[in-house]
C-alpha cells in the first residue's frame, strides 16, 4: 500500500521541478530611447509590426487656401447720417445702381432743423447790421450822426458776422459733433466688379505667399469657373486668437458671377524649380503644433524627425522640409514608436 501511494507523489514533485526550470528562461530585451531615437532589439515583437517605405521626390503641388469674398474697401463707401433723427423715406433699393448726387434717403431731425433756423436767423441779423452800419456811415459823413453812433453800429456788425460764422460752422460740422448717436451706416455703396478675398493662412503656408503673385480663385458653388486674381497683402504678424496669418487677394468680377461673402478656394502655383519629398500620409503624425515622422536608421533604430508638410493627394503627403532624398520612413507603426518614445522620454 505504501509503495502505491509514493509513486504519484514523486511524479508530482518532478512536474513542479519542470515548471520551475521553464520560469527561469531569460526575459526578452526591452526597447530603448536615447535622445530622439528609438531602438528595438532584433527579437522584439514590435519590430515585426513595423512597415517602412522610402520617400520619393516629386514636384510641389499648387498651394490651396480657403477664403471668403468681401467688398473691396478701396471702392466702398459707407454712408452715415450726419445728425440724429428719423428716416422718413428711403429712395433706393438694395442692389440698385446709384450715381453721384442721387438722393438716397430723407431724414427728419429736430436738432438739424434748429441748427438751420439758427443759421438763417444769423444771416438775417447780419444783413440788418450791414444796412444799419451803412446808414450810420452815411449820416456820419453828412454830419447827421455822431461818431459814437457809427462805432456802435460797426460793433453790432462785428457781432452779427461772428454769430453767422458760428452757426455756419455748426451746420457744416454737424455730423462730426452731434451725429454720434448714429452708429451704423445707412447705406453701403460699392463697386461690385471689384472684390477682395480674405484669407487666414496657417504658419507653414504663409512663407509661400508673396504680395503681387498671381492666383486663381474658385467659388465653391461654381466649380466650373476660375477667376484670375492677385495676392495684395500678407500680414507681418500672427493673429493671436486663430494663430493664422491674415492675407488678402483681389479679383475682378466684371461679369458679376461672384458675390460678397461667398466661400472660395485660392490656388497659388508652385515653384517648378523646387523638389519635395512625398511619403504616405499615414507616416506623418501630429504632436502639438508640429508634424513628425520616424526615419529608419538601420539595426532597429528609428529617428524621430520634425517635418514641414505640404499638399496631400491620393493618400500621399508632400514634405517640404525635414527629409533628405530617399529617406526611409515608418508607414505602419509610427504611433507605436511614438508611444515608446514618450514612455522612454518620460522615464
Amino acid at each position: 500500500m505504501t509503495s502505491r501511494v509514493l509513486v504519484p507523489l514523486v511524479a508530482a514533485v518532478l512536474a513542479l521541478g519542470g515548471c520551475g526550470r521553464r520560469a527561469a528562461e531569460p526575459a526578452r530585451p526591452e526597447p530603448t530611447v536615447q535622445g530622439s531615437s528609438v531602438s528595438l532589439p532584433a527579437p522584439s515583437p514590435q519590430l515585426e509590426s513595423l512597415s517602412t517605405e522610402p520617400a520619393k521626390p516629386a514636384k510641389p503641388s499648387a498651394l490651396q487656401l480657403n477664403g471668403r469674398l468681401a467688398w473691396d474697401d478701396d471702392a466702398t463707401v459707407r454712408v452715415y447720417s450726419a445728425f440724429g433723427g428719423r428716416v422718413s423715406r428711403i429712395a433706393v433699393q438694395i442692389g440698385q445702381r446709384v450715381h453721384r448726387g442721387d438722393v438716397l434717403a430723407e431724414l427728419a431731425s429736430p436738432d438739424y432743423g434748429q441748427a438751420q433756423a439758427d443759421a438763417h436767423s444769423a444771416a438775417s441779423a447780419l444783413r440788418l447790421a450791414e444796412r444799419t452800419t451803412a446808414r450810420a456811415q452815411d449820416l456820419y459823413e453828412h454830419g447827421a450822426a455822431s461818431r459814437r453812433d457809427l462805432d456802435a453800429a460797426e460793433a453790432d456788425l462785428d457781432r452779427a458776422r461772428a454769430e453767422r460764422e458760428r452757426t455756419l460752422a455748426r451746420l457744416t460740422a454737424y455730423g462730426e459733433k452731434e451725429g454720434a448717436a448714429v452708429t451704423a451706416p445707412l447705406f453701403t455703396i460699392t463697386d461690385p466688379t471689384r472684390l477682395w478675398v480674405v484669407l487666414d493662412v496657417s504658419e507653414h503656408d504663409a512663407p509661400e505667399l508673396r504680395a503681387g503673385e498671381p492666383c486663381v480663385i474658385r467659388a465653391h458653388m461654381q466649380e466650373d469657373g476660375a477667376f484670375p486674381g492677385s495676392i495684395a497683402t500678407v500680414s507681418e504678424s500672427l493673429d493671436p486668437t486663430t494663430r493664422t496669418v491674415k492675407a488678402r487677394a483681389t479679383v475682378a468680377n466684371t461679369d458679376r458671377r461672384l458675390r460678397a461673402e461667398m466661400l472660395v478656394t485660392v490656388e497659388i502655383a508652385a515653384d517648378d524649380s523646387k523638389t519635395v519629398q512625398e511619403v504616405p500620409a499615414r507616416a506623418v503624425f501630429l504632436d502639438g503644433e508640429k508634424h513628425y515622422v520616424f526615419v529608419a536608421q538601420g539595426n532597429g533604430r528609428f529617428e524621430r524627425k520634425a517635418v514641414e508638410i505640404g499638399a496631400e493627394r491620393g493618400g500621399r503627403l508632400q514634405i517640404r522640409d525635414g527629409l533628405v532624398d530617399g529617406a526611409t520612413v515608418v508607414t505602419d507603426g509610427a504611433l507605436l514608436l511614438e508611444k515608446i518614445y514618450r514612455d522612454g522620454a518620460g522615464s
